[in-house]
């Protein structure tokens, strides 16, 4: 095999691979030599038909096959050999008459063309200086999160007969909805649950329904809203005919020991302690989320080198497609395409130079993504994927879509990226010189990159 270096421009390689003739013979000779005792050709003894014979029968398919193998096996060794990472598979190009090498009366001929990931070295993470945010919780977080607790395990009881229904009340409904006097899909509905002011309804629908008395039939008339998830009513004035079957009062439920026993706790300080522990891990996360953002910063600064550009496109396709199925931002709407554009694919470079430069951290770290936490992710994944498609009327359990993840190297990679790059992440925030800030509740939890 001969292999001749075509081009070498910034990232972009390009090689000619060259495999003659008489080597695709040789290996073709070998199969058919290995085929030979299994095979029962009319005319002769089992294992007894010559070479000769084999290849007239044979050849042409098994040199397909030969020919397939050797542009997987040489494609990226090619790479490797000159010890050159593909920044993605490299394309290869076949050359000349692919029916005359399938024949044997020419050489393999192809290109191979890809581009490389950059050599660089990263910055010593020692040198680094974060700042974390901290701060401390305010008392009525936790009298917030213990009227939650309460509020989800309090009861309804009926009204007296003739009571007018308010905000807060739980009502039995039917209902059948129309658009034009005519009904629509999922407009209609039995015997359904409703909390006053819960919001759960398109918006006006639950406000109409204060003040009515069990036994009453209301008309509702509502709007609903321009970006409802199914287009045919998005934007639609509607009127539904709602028959109000029971008017239940809410009950208070005191915060107590009792309370406590309900959710599973010994007592009131067990509970309070609980919600304090997952309000702190909560902090925490928003903590987090601020040195992420403020370590992604500086490495981007520190960093200056060529993007392959394939996988800056590829990011940002992915961007786009998103930003295309969404309502622009406030921020977004006076802005031309070619603009957001533009800001969209420096976002993409941001995200692909900080995948680079986090990858090889990691790699010269050694960090490591242990078996037991990937296999754990992927079967968190493949639950919740297998969720979302019967949602969508696919009959799919988790285990065969734990199946396709054993199956598909792939989609495994996908998984372990993020689960990757928190390690590393973890691992430079240990070796940078971290100092903590006390701020505000209101400044931790703004968006990271406000504060």
């Amino acid at each position: 095999m001969e292999v001749i270096n075509e081009s070498a421009e910034g990232l972009d390689r390009r090689f000619t691979v060259r495999v003659s003739a008489a080597e695709l013979d040789k290996r073709l000779l070998k199969r058919l030599e290995n085929m030979k005792g299994r095979l029962h050709l009319k005319g002769f003894r089992k294992g007894k038909a010559p070479l000769s014979h084999l290849k007239k029968v044979y050849g042409r398919g098994i040199m397909g096959e030969i020919v397939q193998e050797i542009v997987s096996e040489t494609a990226m060794k090619t790479f490797s050999d000159r010890n050159l990472q593909p920044a993605s598979a490299p394309h290869p190009h076949f050359k000349g008459d692919m029916e005359a090498v399938i024949s044997g009366k020419a050489d393999l001929e192809y290109d191979v063309h890809g581009e490389v990931l950059p050599a660089f070295d990263p910055i010593d993470v020692a040198t680094i200086s974060l700042t974390r945010l901290v701060a401390d919780i305010p008392e009525a977080d936790l009298d917030e999160a213990l009227k939650a607790v309460a509020d989800n395990q309090k009861t309804y009881e009926a009204r007296a007969a003739g009571a007018k229904a308010e905000k807060g009340d739980q009502l039995l409904i039917d209902y059948v909805g129309r658009i034009d006097g005519a009904e629509f899909a999922g407009g209609k509905g039995e015997d359904q649950t409703i909390v006053l002011g819960s919001d759960r309804f398109i918006p006006g629908f639950e406000d109409q329904l204060i003040g009515a008395v069990a036994g009453a039939d209301v008309t509702v008339k509502t709007t609903f809203p321009e970006d409802f998830g199914s287009k045919d009513l998005a934007g639609k004035a509607a009127e539904f005919a709602v028959k109000v079957k029971e008017v239940k009062a809410p009950q208070p439920v005191a915060i107590d020991d009792e309370l406590a026993k309900k959710v599973g706790l010994d007592n009131l300080d067990a509970l309070k302690k609980a919600l304090k522990e997952r309000i702190e891990s909560d902090y925490r996360q928003l903590s987090r989320g601020h040195l992420k953002r403020a370590l992604l910063d500086k490495l981007d600064a520190a960093h200056s080198f060529d993007l392959p550009k394939g996988m800056v496109d590829a990011e940002f396709e992915a961007i786009w497609r998103q930003v295309e199925g969404s309502e622009r931002d406030e921020e977004d709407k006076d802005k031309t395409e070619d603009e957001l554009k533009k800001e969209y694919r420096a976002i993409a470079e941001r995200r692909v130079r900080l995948g680079l430069v986090l990858a090889e951290i990691g790699k010269r770290a050694q960090v490591q993504v242990p078996n037991e936490e990937l296999q754990r992710a992927i079967q968190q994944q493949a639950l919740r994927e297998a969720q979302i498609l019967s949602m969508q009327g696919q009959k799919v359990t988790p285990q065969q879509v734990l199946k396709f993840y054993q199956q598909n190297p792939g989609a495994v990679a996908q998984v372990r990226a993020p689960l990757f790059e928190e390690k590393v992440v973890d691992y430079i925030v240990g070796k940078a010189a971290v100092t903590e800030k006390k701020v505000t509740k209101e400044e931790l939890m703004k968006e990271p990159g406000e504060v």
